[in-house]
Formats: structure tokens, sequence, C-alpha cells
């Protein structure tokens, strides 16, 4: 494992991130990332693939997918996924800190549930933004800070110690704030709530798809 990767390993919290990955998908996750992926072509980067849940979906007009996960469990799941996959897939070991490709190489990226646990939200949209060609597309579905206030103040006050057990996850992140300030413009956006496991309370989400004028500067 290369020095730098070593704080990206979540060992407890990826083997509970699998198992928990079947029963999102029945409850409709699985319908969410298909309708993410719908109109996507071309050249795909997947950012934080988890076990590679969303290889079966691509559409036949993507000709590739680099899909990055730095964590080793779940990287080895993704592979395993990849050699079923719809379309082309390389499965690498990489942060969307830093994305192993060219400036401008992309057509589109794919972000599903891993803008919240992101360390740093604005320096990784900088480095989706540069790899996408200018009029590329980031497609995203991520999970969001509640707009009921009760909520959202639950959120912000329990995100530290959830964070810390959860592989950096973020409750309360406005991840859509982010996208728009980080230079995208957004093109269609979904919000709705859906409960991601049993017996916790539905949190918000937003599905959808933002452009990149170009590389920042």
């Amino acid at each position: 494992m290369e020095p730098g990767m070593r704080r990206f390993q979540h060992p407890c919290f990826a083997r509970a991130f699998a198992r928990g990955v079947e029963g999102m998908d029945r409850r409709g996750a699985t319908e969410h990332r298909r309708r993410m992926l719908a109109g996507l072509h071309g050249s795909v980067i997947e950012i934080g693939a988890g076990t590679g849940s969303s290889f079966a979906l691509y559409p036949p007009a993507v000709t590739h997918v680099l899909a990055l996960e730095p964590d080793d469990y779940l990287r080895s799941l993704a592979q395993e996924q990849a050699a079923n996959a719809s379309v082309p897939v390389t499965v690498v070991s990489a942060a969307g800190e830093h994305i192993p490709a060219e400036s401008g190489s992309a057509d589109a990226v794919a972000a599903s549930l891993v803008l919240c646990s992101v360390e740093d939200q604005a320096a990784v949209l900088a480095e989706i933004r540069r790899v996408l060609r200018p009029g590329g597309t980031l497609a995203y579905y991520e999970h969001v800070r509640s707009d009921r206030p009760f909520l959202a103040a639950v959120e912000d006050l329990i995100t530290p110690v959830w964070r810390r057990f959860m592989g950096g996850c973020h409750l309360n992140r406005d991840t859509l704030q982010a996208i728009t300030a980080a230079g995208f413009t957004v093109q269609d956006n979904e919000r709705f709530r859906f409960v991601v496991q049993q017996l916790n309370p539905p949190l918000a989400h937003i599905l959808g798809t933002a452009t990149s004028p170009g590389p920042p500067g």
C-alpha cells in the first residue's frame, strides 16, 4: 500500500458498508444510480466506486469507466464486479483528491454517495473539474443536510462523532451549494428523502447533473 493511501483505509466501516449496500439497493438505491448514469457517454471516471454496485448500470454509450476506490477491501469487491460489468471498467487504487487522469480527458465523472465522506469537498470538486472536458458532465447522487430544522440540528450535533466511525461521512453537507461554488452549472437536480438503512429516519438526498466550464483558472 502506498503511504499516502493509509488514511483511506476503514476496515470495519468498509465491511459494514458492503453488507449494507444490498439492502440499500433493494430499497431503491439501484434505481437512483441507474437514473444518475442514464445519460452518460464516452469516457467516464467514477470516484469512490465502493463495491462496484454501479458497474452493471452504465449505458452502452459509455466506452470506458475508470473506477477509483481507495479502500483495499471495497476495491477487491469492485474488481470482482468489474469482470461482469456492462461496459469496460478499470478499477484503480486512488481517491477523488488525486484523480489519475489527464486534464480535460473525461466526458463525465460519476459521484455516488462519496462527496459526503471526502475530507475536502472543494478540493475534490476542483479535481473533478480539472479532468472533465469543457462542457463535461458531473453526475451525482448524494445525501445532504436536511431542510427540516430539527433533523438538521441533530445532524449537525452528531456529525463530528459519526464521521469518526463511518468512514469520514458527514451527515450535514450542502453538497449542491459546493458543486455550484466549484464553478459547475447545475442542469437538473432532484431532492428527495430516502431511508438508507432500516429503522433509520429518511435522509435528504440529491440526484442530478451539472456541467463543467473547463479547468479552474
